[in-house]
């Protein structure tokens, strides 16, 4: 029988666990969003207007135009259907550099502000938020600051009060970005950082007394080459607690670890390393910025590996990164802005090059995707039916169905899935691989209850085949029967010993760049930038393909000729 003390030191106990847990809940809630924080979040997703109003031709008058670089003009219909396409911000590079006169006052083209102009007002008459910037004068001009520094900093000045005076008027809708991955010539990392305080603290003092609008205007700061090193993340918070303006935001760019994104040193698949980049580029503006209500934007983010060579990374490795990077990135309240140059988005025909990455982005803004362990499922010739295990990621996610273009496969009979063991079962395999020829048998497309499809591609394979060849320095190629296999990478390694080829560093070396497949005409071929870095004498090859088929081939290097034998 409990007594009367018994039940008062229950009473007690509960009290203070009820003190305990609402004091533990207030220490845990996040602080109220700030009003840039919210600003940055309502830019999301955010898109690069590349390689248009940031381009120059040397060889050109007025070192060209919008054009210069391969784009078409950019029309308001263009941005028009940027709005369409999902995007809620713009951001619009902008090189100054031979668009401006000398000293003292390097007045800026008319024509060419009017355009700018032009363009800016029609990204706001569609809701969308803009972002201009000084872009390339970065390490055209401004980075010669060390021993150029009153003329850089009077140039800087003069620019700034130009654009700030012409959009002082403009909503607040559009922001100023104060200059593109800054770096400062021959000087060491203190000094750089003191010299870019200086620019950002110029940048801010100057547009907040240029009159109208610019008062209060969002203003865009940078960490040194939009790098996201915790010594430069720290330092750009330092300028901006100095600074004491609440309507600041910060950027950084991340183009992913450089290994992974070119696909050299053995990196062909997104691993461990490669979520600690990300990871770790998080972290550091997490702590740097977000958590004290500063918001950050990363103002360019893709891979590298783009603009090297088609499926580099190989498709389904790259859309795992970016399923990770973006899901991530707005987890912790980063705005992402998709760098594109035109490779990405078709301006001419409006159609995205790739529509499974820009999905991927898409669904990747409101949560996590499934994905597979790969894309690529390899059934080898001559082997015996068997069920074949697929590993998958699903997330969180709950596997809806697989469809093999209008078949929909039955669970059961076609597959089954044990927690993220995806099995297709052996009878189904039979049925795609029966009299098919060596190559791509099926596209499965994976759906779930949540997020983007998952596409396989199911390859009927045997072991590839390199022939003799003969060559030169300037056109070597090894025809080979890929037999459904395809390319994984490179290794190169001198017969007596040691690295062959550029960055020897590493046997692997990078995809594109020094060696490149071409399933259409069966032949993979050797660069002359591989050739400019390789001695004369024997170099031993070897080929990984994704099926996990290692081939060797020797190559003989004698001046400008080159012999090519198979193993």
């Amino acid at each position: 029988m409990r007594t009367k003390r018994s039940y008062l030191s229950v009473l007690v106990v509960v009290a203070l666990l009820m003190t305990l847990f609402s004091s533990v809940g207030s220490v845990a809630a996040s602080p109220k969003e700030s009003k840039m924080q919210s600003y940055v979040s309502a830019m999301q997703p955010g898109w690069n207007l590349g390689n248009t109003f940031d381009s120059f031709n040397l060889n050109a008058p007025n070192n060209g135009d919008e054009t210069s670089w391969g784009n078409p003009i950019v029309t308001k219909e263009f941005i028009k259907e940027i709005k369409n396409q999902g995007f809620k911000s713009i951001r619009i590079p902008i090189t100054w550099d031979g668009r401006m006169g000398g000293a003292p006052d390097y007045t800026v083209d008319p024509a060419w502000m009017d355009r700018v102009q032009q363009v800016v007002d029609w990204s706001l008459e569609e809701g969308l938020y803009v972002m201009i910037n000084v872009h390339h004068d970065a390490w055209m001009w401004l980075r010669t600051m060390p021993t150029n520094h009153d003329e850089v900093l009077a140039r800087y000045t003069a620019l700034w009060t130009q654009i700030a005076d012409r959009f002082k008027n403009h909503s607040d809708k559009l922001m100023f970005e104060s200059i593109n991955e800054p770096e400062f010539l021959n000087v060491d990392i203190t000094t750089q950082l003191e010299l870019l305080d200086e620019i950002n603290t110029t940048f801010v003092n100057l547009v907040r007394e240029s009159g109208g609008a610019n008062g209060d205007r969002p203003l865009v700061l940078p960490t040194l080459y939009c790098n996201d090193e915790k010594v430069r993340v720290d330092s750009l918070a330092s300028t901006i607690a100095k600074l004491n303006d609440p309507n600041l935001i910060t950027t950084v760019h991340f183009y992913g670890l450089w290994n992974f994104s070119i696909n050299i040193g053995g990196y062909p698949k997104f691993e461990a390393d490669t979520i600690k980049v990300v990871d770790t580029l998080i972290d550091n503006v997490r702590n740097a910025f977000v958590s004290k209500g500063i918001p950050v934007i990363v103002g360019e983010y893709g891979l590298l590996g783009w603009d090297v060579s088609d499926g580099l990374p190989e498709h389904g490795e790259m859309l795992k990164y970016i399923e990770y990077f973006t899901s991530k990135a707005v987890e912790n309240k980063l705005a992402l802005m998709l760098w594109d140059n035109g490779g990405r988005f078709d301006r001419r025909t409006l159609q995205w090059n790739d529509p499974e990455l820009y999905d991927q982005i898409m669904a990747s803004l409101k949560g996590r995707s499934s994905t597979g362990e790969s894309d690529l499922i390899f059934v080898r010739k001559d082997a015996p039916a068997q069920d074949t295990l697929v590993p998958m990621h699903l997330n969180g996610n709950k596997l809806t169905g697989i469809r093999a273009g209008d078949y929909k496969l039955e669970k059961g009979k076609d597959y089954e899935l044990n927690g993220e063991d995806l099995t297709l079962k052996a009878s189904f395999i039979a049925k795609l691989t029966e009299s098919a020829a060596l190559g791509e048998v099926a596209v499965l497309k994976a759906q779930f209850n949540k997020g983007a499809d998952w596409t396989f591609h199911v390859l009927y394979n045997d072991t590839p085949v390199l022939q003799n060849s003969e060559g030169t320095t300037a056109n070597f190629a090894i025809p080979t029967a890929f037999n459904g296999d395809r390319l994984a990478t490179m290794e190169a390694v001198y017969a007596e010993g040691g690295n062959a080829g550029p960055d020897n560093w590493t046997s692997f070396k990078a995809f594109g760049q020094t060696f490149k497949p071409s399933y259409a005409t069966n032949e993979i071929t050797l660069t002359q930038s591989f050739f400019n870095k390789v001695n004369d004498g024997t170099v031993i090859l070897k080929f990984h393909f994704w099926s996990g088929a290692i081939i060797e081939y020797t190559i003989t290097k004698n001046g400008t000729s080159i012999t090519g034998t198979a193993s």
